[in-house]
């Protein structure tokens, strides 16, 4: 689970209880320890109620033992198998916090000074880098939200499905057809895939009548396609070489492919409707949506990713979410070149991009800083980064001051201007 990061954690003292948990599918292990030293020997407990009741009284035992004020509990960033205890100990009152799985990594040979992995050890490993202040805290989306997350991944993954049910199109069409996907330029057009229902092999279209054809081209694709299309697939049909044995398999698993393509298709419309009217209830969205360029269901996805764009203090923050804060591997006379971590929520990255693109059409809000990133030598991809990051700024600066985008203020940096 990739949670929302802030600020480090840098206050470590007596009256702080660490507490850790190693995350697994079917148990977890727990651990705690206090500044001084003082610990308990790591424990597994099961993913469910009673193990989360299990770990919850052991760190109320030692909060009430050791006069504890404050109790933080650290995990690894993990799948969705470590969502329902989160959600358990934020009930409580205990302050989450993750830890970087590459830091984990490293600091784990400095216990014994060898590379042993275990349940019992990587808990304690946790635990070490939270004393050491390199902790971030979590802020779990809540209400809008979260529903906003939840239906922005579900649609991510219906777009993922659809594009390997098009995958799999492609490769069986070719089989048996190959000249049709130079003839309609593939299998995504709907009329495409209407001539693959009705007519998925050459025999089929040499069948129809010429006549017949270029009408359905033409009442398909709404005037696009006409008589030029349907003779040069009628001749294609009759000069394909696709395979002539086993087809009706394959015939039975394009026509599967199309239905499960349909049902995809109405199922991310659905999902969409959603995340537009759950984003009216999101009070900043308005904010967002004044950037022109960016529609409601990129908005939707921004916050959804974000969770709570003014949980955050500084921009820094939100950039390091999306994994677009620049590092550098610099040593001695050699210089190295500036990339982005890419160690936050891919998701929100991906969603910034293709936002970007936008920003960059001729008459785009960000076309003119574009330009003047690709004239002075950028390439263009990194250039869209730069947008990328460039846009995140905004939107932090927009919804903190709760104002409205301004069409020219990124061309006059020092006029200030008032917004809605």
């Amino acid at each position: 689970m990739k949670n929302d990061s802030t600020k480090k954690l840098k206050r470590v003292n007596g009256k702080l209880l660490i507490g850790s948990v190693d995350i697994g599918k079917i148990k977890h292990t727990g651990y705690w320890r206090r500044a001084d030293g003082t610990d308990i020997k790591p424990f597994e407990f099961f993913n469910n109620g009673r193990g989360f009741q299990k770990f919850w009284q052991s760190l109320c035992q030692a909060k009430e033992g050791y006069a504890i004020e404050e109790v933080v509990v650290g995990f690894e960033s993990t799948g969705s198998y470590a969502e329902p205890l989160l959600h358990f100990l934020r009930k409580r009152g205990v302050r989450l916090v993750q830890v970087n799985p590459f830091h984990t990594k490293r600091l784990k040979e400095l216990q014994g000074n060898s590379p042993h992995k275990t349940d019992q050890k990587d808990p304690k490993v946790i635990a070490d880098i939270i004393e050491l202040g390199h902790a971030l805290t979590v802020i779990i989306p809540e209400g809008a939200a979260a529903e906003l997350r939840r239906l922005t991944n579900a649609r991510e993954r219906a777009i993922e499905r659809r594009s390997a049910l098009f995958n799999q199109l492609h490769d069986l069409v070719f089989m048996i057809f190959p000249e049709f996907l130079e003839v309609m330029k593939g299998v995504k057009g709907k009329t495409s895939q209407y001539l693959l229902k009705t007519c998925p092999t050459p025999e089929d279209i040499i069948e129809k009548d010429l006549g017949v054809l270029v009408q359905e081209l033409k009442e398909v694709s709404r005037g696009n396609l006409g008589r030029a299309r349907g003779e040069e697939l009628y001749k294609a049909a009759w000069e394909s070489v696709g395979i002539k044995e086993g087809r009706k398999g394959i015939v039975l698993e394009i026509t599967e492919c199309l239905s499960l393509i349909e049902a995809s298709e109405r199922f991310i419309r659905r999902l969409e409707k959603e995340m537009v009217d759950v984003l009216e209830e999101i009070p900043y969205s308005g904010c967002i949506l004044s950037i022109k360029g960016i529609g409601k269901v990129t908005a939707a996805g921004l916050i959804g990713e974000v969770g709570n764009f003014r949980a955050f203090r500084t921009v820094s923050e939100v950039i390091k979410l999306a994994g677009l804060d620049l590092f550098e591997v610099s040593s001695g006379k050699r210089k190295g070149r500036r990339r982005i971590s890419k160690r936050g929520r891919s998701l929100l990255r991906k969603l910034l991009f293709f936002a970007s693109i936008n920003m960059v059409r001729k008459g785009g809000v960000m076309y003119g800083v574009y330009r003047r990133y690709v004239q002075r030598g950028m390439p263009r991809n990194k250039a869209l980064i730069a947008i990328a990051r460039k846009l995140l700024r905004v939107i932090f600066a927009l919804v903190r001051d709760h104002r409205t985008f301004v069409r020219d203020y990124l061309e006059m940096p020092y006029q200030l201007k008032e917004a809605a």
